[in-house]
C-alpha cells in the first residue's frame, strides 16, 4: 500500500500511537520493552509516530527523545500541547491560551531533544479562546521553524473551517474506527475538501477490535476504559455479541479482526492515517499484516451494516470528558 501524506508529510500507511508506553491503561510498560516496540516499528517502515505533553505528564516525550537520537531524521514526530496534566490534585485544564501553546511548545521541544515538531495538534479545543487565537500562535511557531505543520485533535469541521482560514492545518486527529464513526458525519468529508489527513487515533476500538478484551472487569484500576461507558459490563456484554458476528466476516477475508478493522479504515479514505498503539511486538506485527487485506465492496458493506452507529452499545465517554469534546453527534 502506497506512502500518505500529512501536509508535507510523507508517512507509512499506519502510524504508531504512543500513548500506552507511560499513559492510559495502568501501569507504564518497562522502559526497554518500550525501546524494543519503537525499534521493531520503525525497522517495519513505521515512520509516523504519536504522543503528547499530557501523556504521563511528559513521560512519553522524554521516553521518545531517548529513543530517537540519530534516528530522528527517520521519524515524523507528532505531538499535542493545549491540555494540561493534573498538578496536585488539580483536575485537568485545556488551555489554548497563544502563551501556554508557545510554553508548551518549548517544554516538549527540550523533552523530545530535537529542535523542530514535525506535526503539533492542539490537543483540545479551548471554548475559551477563539480558535484562530490558539492557530495563530501555531502558526508562529512554523514561522519560527520550531513546528513543521500544524493539527487539531477531536474538532468539528465548523472549527477545522475556521482554523484552515488562518494557516492551514495538515491533520485532524480523531477517534475514528468500525465502533466510533462520528468522523463520517462532517469531518471526513471537510478533510477530503481541503486536503487533511485524518488521522485515526483508537482504531482497534482500545482493544475491543481486536476480540482479545472479553473481560473489562479484569482491566488494571488506572486503565482509562474503566470510565468509559462502552466498558462497563452491560455495554459491554451488548457489543460483544457485534464481535461474534464480526469474527465470521474475518475469515472471509482470511485475516484476523484487528486486521479486518483496520484495512476497513485504510480502503475508507486514502486520506485516513490509523495509529494503532501497542506495546506488544507481535500485536505489532499483527496489525501491520492489514497492510495486505483486500476488501470488496460487499464484505465493506456487511461490515458498515454491522457497525452502523446504533448498534453500539454505550457512549465513548462519560459526561465529564464527553464536555471536552468539540465534534458533531449522529441524529438518534
Amino acid at each position: 500500500m502506497k506512502e500518505r501524506w500529512i501536509g508535507p508529510l510523507k508517512v507509512f500507511p499506519l502510524g504508531l500511537g504512543c500513548m500506552g508506553f507511560s499513559h492510559g491503561y495502568g501501569d507504564a510498560v518497562p522502559i526497554d520493552q518500550a525501546l524494543s516496540v519503537l525499534d521493531e516499528a520503525l525497522e517495519r517502515g513505521v515512520n509516523c509516530l504519536d504522543t503528547a505533553a499530557l501523556y504521563g505528564n511528559g513521560a512519553n516525550e522524554e521516553l521518545l527523545g531517548r529513543w530517537m537520537g540519530a534516528r530522528r531524521q527517520q521519524v515524523v514526530l507528532s505531538t499535542k500541547c493545549g491540555l494540561n496534566h493534573p498538578q496536585s490534585g488539580a483536575e485537568r485544564r485545556i488551555d489554548g491560551r497563544p502563551h501556554s501553546i508557545r510554553a508548551s511548545c518549548e517544554a516538549s521541544l527540550q523533552r523530545l531533544n530535537t529542535d523542530a515538531i514535525d506535526l503539533l495538534y492542539l490537543h483540545r479545543l479551548d471554548r475559551e479562546v477563539p480558535i484562530e487565537d490558539s492557530v495563530g500562535a501555531m502558526a508562529d511557531l512554523v514561522q519560527a521553524g520550531k513546528v513543521r505543520a500544524i493539527g487539531l485533535s477531536e474538532v468539528s469541521a465548523s472549527t477545522l473551517r475556521r482554523a484552515h482560514a488562518v494557516h492551514p492545518i495538515a491533520a485532524v486527529q480523531s477517534e475514528y474506527s468500525l465502533w466510533t464513526r462520528n468522523p463520517e458525519i462532517a469531518v471526513l468529508g471537510a478533510c477530503e475538501e481541503l486536503d487533511i489527513a485524518l488521522v485515526a487515533f483508537s482504531p482497534l476500538g482500545r482493544a475491543y477490535l481486536t476480540a482479545k478484551l472479553v473481560d473489562p472487569s479484569r482491566l488494571q484500576p488506572g486503565d482509562i476504559r474503566r470510565s468509559m461507558p462502552r466498558f462497563d459490563m452491560l455495554n459491554y456484554a451488548a457489543n460483544l455479541r457485534l464481535m461474534d458476528k464480526l469474527l465470521p466476516l474475518a475469515e472471509e477475508a482470511v485475516c484476523s479482526p484487528a486486521q479486518l478493522a483496520l484495512a476497513w479504515l485504510l480502503h475508507r479514505s486514502p486520506r485516513v492515517v490509523p495509529i494503532p498503539g501497542t506495546t506488544n511486538p507481535a500485536h505489532l506485527a499483527e496489525n501491520l499484516g492489514a497492510l495486505s487485506v483486500v476488501l470488496g465492496p460487499v464484505l465493506v458493506a456487511r461490515l458498515e451494516r454491522l457497525f452502523h452507529p446504533d448498534a453500539v452499545s454505550g457512549p465513548r465517554y462519560n459526561a465529564a470528558n464527553s464536555v471536552e469534546v468539540d465534534t458533531e453527534k449522529f441524529d438518534s
